[in-house]
């Protein structure tokens, strides 16, 4: 009875980031450390600066890996606080969404949780408890579907490869993946994004279609499908920060 009854006991929660702070340059900032993960990494949000450790590093290297960062971590949370327009987005009747660089109306009408498009209109045929968010979302992922898998059919045929499967990701860090597998992924949240960011992220997985590395055979074949290349990739960097949240 007892092994019974543990079965419905729910497991205590994760401990909650702590909190520390580091001087920059002169300037105190707040951080959030999570430990056990597999590697050390780094981002910056709206909820601020935040590390992921592994156990084994002691604080004064993980403070040193931020040191070494320190004018990006400055400059990109100045960028947060100089933000006009909040990023959390509530889907509701009248509001715009960005769609490829571009202000798409909302509108929403009774109905049986659909959506459609007209035009520069997005249409959600809701019930009176439907959640507007995930039905916008539902409509931007297919939106994103039909425009990448337009893209990829672009690109591949200029490489002489046949199309491999395209499917949406919401990875964290990483706008795209290629597998031989699995196929192409890229990030649905891209559809917010002008079309040329789009075009150099479906080129660069592509491009892994022939080299499944980065190698500077690889970036030939980048530099051959989107000459561009260097631009559009520092401009995705700057675009991390600035996307809707919905």
């Amino acid at each position: 009875m007892l092994e019974q009854l543990k079965l419905f006991f729910l497991p205590p929660p994760a401990p909650a980031p702590k909190t520390r702070q580091i001087l920059i340059a002169g300037r105190i900032v707040d951080y959030q450390l999570k430990t056990g993960t597999r590697r050390l990494s780094m981002r910056i949000d709206e909820r601020g600066l935040r590390l992921s450790a592994p156990t084994r590093l002691r604080l004064n290297e993980i403070e040193q890996f931020i040191q070494g960062h320190g004018t990006w971590v400055v400059k990109k949370l100045d960028e947060l606080v100089q933000r006009d327009k909040p990023r959390q987005i509530t889907v509701k009747d009248g509001i715009s969404l960005p769609l490829l660089g571009q202000a798409v109306d909302v509108r929403v009408l009774p109905g049986a949780n659909r959506f459609r498009w007209v035009a520069q209109t997005l249409v959600l045929e809701a019930r009176p408890e439907a959640d507007l968010t995930a039905l916008a979302v539902r409509a931007l992922k297919a939106r994103a579907l039909n425009h990448f898998g337009e893209r990829l059919n672009h690109y591949t045929a200029q490489i002489n490869v046949p199309p491999p499967s395209l499917g949406l990701t919401t990875a964290r860090t990483r706008w795209g993946s290629c597998s031989r597998q699995s196929g192409i992924r890229i990030h649905w949240r891209l559809i917010h994004l002008p079309p040329h960011l789009g075009d150099y992220v479906v080129a660069h997985e592509a491009a892994h279609l022939l080299e499944m590395n980065h190698s500077a055979k690889f970036w030939r074949i980048v530099e051959t499908l989107y000459p561009d290349w260097q631009t559009a990739r520092s401009e995705l960097k700057n675009c991390t920060t600035t996307l809707p949240i919905l």
